[in-house]
């Protein structure tokens, strides 16, 4: 994985003034390669510098997770399956908050997508959730672009200690309501009360 990032990279590098464009098109396809979202905004501040870099990443990012909201619209049953997926990972009725989805980007290691998923399901409508889209990874990008250096050479304790001081605050932030269906209640009381 890295020699394919570092061979990217250098094609991106070596391109002139078309860098910016292939550092974009380099989000869109990233997936393919299973290269984190963090790499690449790291990448793009070494390349481009903190406010360039944090531009690029932002639009790449952005139009990775518009390419990912039409992917999952054009192909339901996929999507289904992650919600599936979802609901066994996160819980059936675990609705994450704005701030708990700002943090959870920052964690490199939680899947971006599935992260995109949980934005398809707090928003209404595709505008609603390029607005999120944007939300959650504007800090993504420029966490990552700007102090990338730092972040990379911390070691795996300090990288723990970090995250476990983030917990808490995810708990803190979280979304202070439960939704269950109707179904869901009654089945579940239904198969309490059969039960010896």
């Amino acid at each position: 994985m890295e020699h394919i990032g570092s061979w990217i990279l250098a094609i991106v590098e070596s391109s002139g003034t078309f860098a910016p464009l292939f550092f974009i098109i380099l989000h869109l396809i990233r997936p393919f390669f299973f290269l984190p979202v963090a790499f690449i905004c790291v990448s793009g501040g070494i390349l481009f510098g903190m406010v360039s870099g944090t531009v690029y990443s932002v639009i790449g990012v952005t139009l990775s997770s518009i390419a990912f909201y039409q992917l999952a619209s054009n192909a339901p049953r996929t999507i289904n399956r992650l919600m599936r997926l979802k609901g066994k990972l996160l819980g059936t009725h675990t609705r994450l908050s704005k701030g708990q989805l700002v943090l959870l980007r920052l964690m490199p290691f939680i899947h971006f997508h599935l992260l995109s998923l949980c934005i398809i399901e707090m928003s209404k409508s595709f505008k609603e959730y390029v607005r999120l889209s944007v939300l959650s990874n504007l800090p993504l990008a420029i966490v990552y672009t700007s102090f990338g250096k730092w972040i990379s050479m911390l070691s795996p304790l300090a990288m723990g200690v970090i995250v476990v001081g983030l917990l808490p605050l995810l708990y803190l932030i979280r979304q202070k309501e439960i939704v269950m269906k109707w179904e869901d209640f009654f089945n579940k009381d239904v198969q309490t009360s059969t039960m010896p």
